[in-house]
């Protein structure tokens, strides 16, 4: 098992933004945006396109619901989508709340916030999901 998996399965401690029987979201512990949050499909897949159709148009989908959420909990002109990592074998979708370009540039430093404003923003997301 996968972290990602385990993080789904409640095995390890995340700040979860929406879930259903699935897919799983909730927000990257090194973000590079407040509100960045990874959708992750339930079952183990490394790659996005090695999901058939419908599995792909359901996470697709799951994807839209959660961006939506963000959307309101952090106004923002649009939520970036950005299928992007190698270091986790397993497929994720990053969401993240964007008002230029560059508040999706992976390259700059990290976020750093404090447990109680991540679980604030992952509530903020889960009452608006």
């Amino acid at each position: 098992m996968d972290i990602f998996s385990k993080i789904a399965a409640g095995e390890i401690p995340s700040y979860k933004c929406a879930e259903n029987e699935k897919f799983y979201a909730f927000l990257d512990i090194s973000p590079v945006a407040k509100g960045h949050t990874l959708v992750i499909p339930r079952r183990e897949v490394d790659y996005i396109f090695d999901m058939d159709d419908d599995e792909l148009a359901e996470y697709q989908v799951f994807a839209k619901r959660v961006a939506a959420a963000l959307k309101k909990a952090f106004p923002c002109k649009k939520v970036a989508q950005v299928v992007l990592g190698l270091e986790v074998p397993h497929a994720h979708i990053h969401l993240i709340p964007m008002n230029t370009e560059a508040d999706v540039d992976f390259r700059k430093e990290k976020l750093h916030l404090l447990e109680e404003e991540m679980q604030h923003i992952a509530e903020e997301i889960r009452k608006n999901f």
